[in-house]
């Protein structure tokens, strides 16, 4: 899939990651359309200039994401792909230091956003998509998702996050076979640790024992880091029902 002139929907696009994608398909002649709940997404819109718009939306909402891919239809020829990157991060024990358990709404909460709207935003890209005329190799659109590692090494206090990032990776391989026969391919990017916008309230301590807890390089991801491999999945047709690790060889403690 050429990114050039191609209309692309990026969720959580106010900051971090959904940002940097942003970026790099502009500098790379695509058009996006900015999808956050923050009034910021308005602000990173300009900054992209003509060929970039924003619809504040929550994932989790069918009017607002489908009025996201309305704009995103209008705002070129078709959706060509979608780069999911807005979430939560949660952490509560099932069980506190006063022997209380957790809070189930809390619980309820994390996996609404993190996967109810994941599968609220493939569902309605994959069916805009599903209209495209056939390029190359039959293909209309890629969606790309965002898991994490915690999917797979879970820390304490991360059942809820866990749970929703992993439920991002099982879909990811059932919705790329079911979406097969539209020409439509699904991955997901499970990233280590980043520097975004959810580490801003870390310890430095913090920050540099997880920075040390990276084989290498030894430091946090950079969110054009991710960028980048959203990029090359577009552009590699052969990407498809995969998750990839993007971690710097991190196995959470």
């Amino acid at each position: 899939m050429r990114i050039e002139n191609a209309t692309f929907v990026i969720t959580g696009a106010g900051s971090g990651l959904g940002s940097a994608c942003a970026e790099r398909l502009v500098a790379a002649g695509g058009r996006v359309v900015l999808c956050d709940l923050s009034e910021g997404v308005q602000d990173q819109a300009s900054r992209l200039g003509d060929a970039a718009i924003a619809v504040q939306g929550d994932v989790t909402s069918a009017d607002d994401i489908q009025a996201v891919i309305d704009a995103a239809q209008a705002h070129g020829d078709g959706l060509a792909g979608v780069i999911h990157c807005a979430g939560v991060v949660s952490v509560a024990k099932l069980v506190d230091r006063h022997g209380n358990p957790a809070d189930l709404d809390a619980y309820a909460r994390t996996v609404q956003i993190n996967l109810v709207g994941t599968f609220n935003v493939m569902r309605l890209a994959a069916a805009a998509m599903s209209q495209n005329p056939p390029g190359d190799d039959g293909e209309r659109g890629v969606i790309i998702n965002t898991a994490s590692v915690a999917a797979f090494d879970g820390q304490v206090g991360q059942c809820a996050y866990s749970a929703s990032k992993a439920g991002v990776v099982g879909m990811s391989l059932p919705a790329a076979r079911e979406l097969s026969r539209h020409g439509i391919r699904v991955m997901a990017i499970a990233p280590g640790v980043f520097e975004t916008p959810m580490m801003a309230d870390i310890p430095e301590d913090a920050v540099a024992a997880l920075s040390q807890a990276v084989p290498f390089p030894k430091r946090l991801g950079k969110p054009d880091e991710f960028a980048r491999l959203a990029e090359q999945i577009i552009t590699n047709s052969m990407l498809n029902g995969e998750v990839i690790r993007l971690d710097g060889g991190i196995r959470m403690q």
